[in-house]
């Protein structure tokens, strides 16, 4: 089975002593990829170091919106910078949080904006959290799709309304899920999930959050190689199977990020959207 693990904090922490034990055994489980998302410029830096020194690892840079009030000057223009770097492949993790009060909203917002554009001028993919803020995540990309045109990015950990996934798929993005999704209450999620168009379709871990059933309880810390499970649980819910659905949706990351069967840089979508 060959799997991508489109969202994972591997510069947390929780990962400071085994992480390259971690890693081989997201390889065992057959993860062929990891997406290093940053969160704050150095967490972006740590990204791209670790995607530098191991070749499963590709790095997406952003500053999230909870981090976003604590931006020193001159943070953005070095994320700027970051994005050219060969082993990014994605802007963010960017969005906006309506849960935490850490950063004023008009500050999310803007910032939000800023890493639309950057995605958009290096033709990078955008990840897009959310939290209790649905309605202004539409408004804003509805705002962008008008003037720019389809997006290209992920929907991140999705837990939201169908309405809200089905607008997002109108305007191009795809839907990532994560362990949320095997949760004993989340069955409304999975009904959702069940019909997301196959082509659009991601799994993540969100690590070291969101622990997977049927680990959940037993763990506190999760790692790339339990995205298997979120894999198996689509699978049942999408009545199809598991090793083919994580072919597809292995697939459709490196589609989207650019990537070849190989995981290597040069098969994208090319200089438009």
């Amino acid at each position: 089975m060959r799997l991508f693990d489109t969202h994972a904090h591997l510069d947390d922490e929780a990962f400071a002593h085994d992480l390259q034990e971690v890693l081989q055994r997201a390889q065992s489980a057959g993860v062929v990829g990891i997406l290093a998302v940053g969160i704050t410029l150095a967490s972006s830096e740590s990204a791209i170091r670790l995607a530098e020194n191991y070749g499963q690892v590709w790095a997406a840079v952003g500053i999230h919106p909870n981090y976003a009030a604590s931006a020193q000057p001159g943070d953005w223009s070095r994320l700027e910078r970051l994005v050219e770097h060969p082993r990014v492949v994605a802007v963010g993790e960017t969005g906006l949080d309506r849960y935490w009060h850490y950063t004023p909203f008009e500050v999310q917002e803007d910032y939000f904006l800023r890493h639309l554009a950057l995605a958009r001028a290096a033709n990078r993919p955008v990840v897009i959290h959310c939290r209790d803020a649905e309605e202004d995540l539409l408004r804003v990309l509805r705002a962008d799709y008008e003037h720019h045109g389809p997006l290209r990015g992920i929907l991140h950990a999705f837990s939201g309304q169908a309405s809200t996934a089905e607008v997002g798929l109108s305007l191009g993005l795809h839907v990532s899920f994560a362990g949320m999704v095997t949760y004993k209450n989340a069955e409304p999620l999975r009904q959702l999930a069940r019909r997301i168009p196959a082509d659009r379709l991601l799994v993540e871990t969100d690590s070291p959050y969101l622990v997977p059933v049927p680990l959940r309880g037993r763990i506190s810390r999760n790692e790339p190689a339990h995205v298997i499970h979120t894999v198996h649980c689509l699978a049942r819910v999408r009545q199809t199977d598991a090793e083919q659905l994580a072919q597809q949706c292995t697939a459709n990351a490196q589609r989207l990020f650019g990537l070849g069967q190989n995981c290597q840089p040069g098969l994208g979508y090319g200089t438009g959207w």
